[in-house]
């Protein structure tokens, strides 16, 4: 029998490793804000953001962090009746508010049946000690990950997408939060404007020499009703987007260049198509990444092909 070894690791090794069970994320809504919203750090947001494409049909702000889980365990059980839940803090700054009302709503989470973990995703620079210290102690019980909204490992870039923080900032949260033994992810974007290939790929670079255990990428996507649509409209010359192959080569580009261990959660989002402009694949998750596992394996190609540590870039 031929085994098939992945090209890449992917999340579900990395749930095989640490649960004896299924484990299913449940996006939650918490009602929270963004400092880069609320006049804190800016106003309006991030250019690319418009955060109706994060929420499922179950979160509704309305509703308590119960009731959306409850609806998620009742969606995802159709298909699979013996299942474990992380309850996915998602939409905006989930840690963006008072530390007593942050343990109010992660504990409330926690303590649905069948919860046995949090996924927390957050800003770099809204991560203070005190919140760390209360997660170091949860993950002595739980499973916890802190997810962090990275998005480019080029100051320019975060500049010119009005994201309210610089690299460094995410540099030391990722640092800080590692340390502490909490599982640490970072999400980027590829194909930011103005950003090229050789770019593209200083970030798999950039980012090797962090401590995350997890990475989600996913393609610009323009979305109606925010800046970068507007800028499109104005300067289409300073956008790139991407055919689905093309993309499929940069992503695949992209992670030869990165540490090998480093989980890669997913390669795509889809936003919801009412609100999407460009670019429009007509692609499923899942027919997605058939294609790329494809064109892999024709480029005989696997995760940390190309990657070089620092310690070896020393010794040459």
């Amino acid at each position: 029998m031929i085994i098939k070894q992945n090209r890449y690791k992917n999340l579900s090794e990395l749930f095989k490793e640490l649960f004896p069970y299924k484990v299913q994320k449940i996006s939650i809504n918490a009602g929270f804000t963004c400092p880069n919203r609320d006049g804190k750090k800016g106003f309006g947001g991030c250019t690319y953001c418009n955060n109706q494409t994060f929420s499922p049909e179950y979160c509704h702000t309305d509703e308590s962090i119960s009731s959306q889980i409850e609806k998620g365990i009742k969606f995802f059980s159709r298909k699979y009746h013996e299942m474990k839940y992380l309850a996915y803090f998602q939409a905006y700054t989930n840690t963006y508010e008072e530390l007593s009302v942050l343990k109010g709503k992660y504990e409330e989470a926690l303590a649905y049946p069948n919860v046995v973990g949090l996924i927390v995703g957050t800003r770099p620079d809204c991560m203070p000690n005190s919140l760390l210290d209360y997660l170091e102690e949860l993950s002595k019980n739980h499973f916890v990950m802190v997810e962090y909204g990275v998005e480019s490992t080029c100051d320019e870039t975060l500049n010119y997408i009005n994201r309210g923080h610089n690299f460094e900032c995410s540099c030391d949260a990722i640092r800080r939060t590692a340390q502490r033994g909490i599982i640490t992810g970072a999400h980027m974007i590829l194909g930011l404007p103005g950003e090229d290939r050789d770019m593209i790929i200083s970030h798999a670079e950039n980012l090797s020499r962090l401590p995350i255990t997890t990475l989600k990428l996913h393609q610009l996507q323009l979305i109606k009703q925010t800046k970068m649509a507007r800028q499109y409209k104005e300067s289409p010359e300073k956008f790139h987007i991407y055919r689905a192959e093309e993309y499929i080569d940069l992503a695949i580009d992209f992670i030869e260049h990165l540490r090998p261990d480093i989980v890669i959660e997913r390669f795509i989002s889809q936003s919801p198509k009412e609100l999407l402009i460009a670019p429009d694949w007509g692609l499923k998750n899942f027919e997605f990444t058939a294609l790329l596992d494809k064109r892999i394996e024709q480029r005989d190609s696997f995760q940390g092909k190309k990657y070089i540590s620092d310690k070896h870039r020393a010794e040459d």
